[in-house]
């Protein structure tokens, strides 16, 4: 019996280790599938609000997409957000977009944003960087409605295209300048 007893002791120790250990995978697996549906479901939104983003989303070399980036602050402010990075139709990464910023500033935000790699070299510039830095490198190009009605395959000159879309909330302007950006753990 106390044979029994310590089996049976020692069989549910083994199950709540391998479930608390076991948890963080499940979780992150979780989260992960969550994040590419968001990212799907945004990358669609924008192609459906953006035909040009439709154009060069088929030309690019890789597209990184936030679909949800919050953003607040009272005079110091904050924002962050993950995404994945799409290559050939298929999710190779994930990343966090985050920022600090001091000014004049007050509310609370949510916009998602889309990067458009058309080269190569901007690509792997990208994926051998550390950290990326909107603002700092490759120019990024950031395309507002009405500038993404005058380009196409044909303009398209840049190697690196931003597009930001799905603002809500209260707070004036969204910038990207300065937003850091790097590569989550698997």
């Amino acid at each position: 019996m106390i044979r029994n007893f310590q089996y049976a002791r020692r069989t549910l120790l083994f199950v709540l280790a391998a479930f608390v250990l076991g948890s963080p995978g499940i979780a992150l697996a979780q989260a992960r599938n969550a994040l590419d549906e968001d990212v799907d479901g945004a990358l669609k939104t924008l192609y459906d609000d953006s035909p040009t983003a439709k154009v060069l989303g088929r030309k690019a070399k890789g597209i990184l997409v936030f679909p949800s980036i919050v953003k607040a602050g009272f005079v110091v402010g904050g924002q962050s957000g993950d995404g994945a990075l799409i290559k050939k139709g298929r999710k190779v990464g994930y990343y966090n977009a985050s920022a600090v910023s001091i000014g004049l500033q007050a509310g609370a935000q949510t916009f998602g944003f889309a990067i458009f790699f058309m080269s190569d070299a901007a690509m792997s510039s990208f994926e051998k960087s550390k950290g990326f830095e909107v603002g700092v490198g490759p120019t990024v190009v950031v395309v507002d409605a009405g500038a993404a009605k005058d380009i196409n395959t044909l303009t398209a000159k840049s190697d690196v295209y931003a597009f930001v879309f799905g603002q809500k909330g209260l707070m004036a302007g969204v910038g990207l300048q300065g937003t850091k950006i790097t590569r989550l753990k698997s």
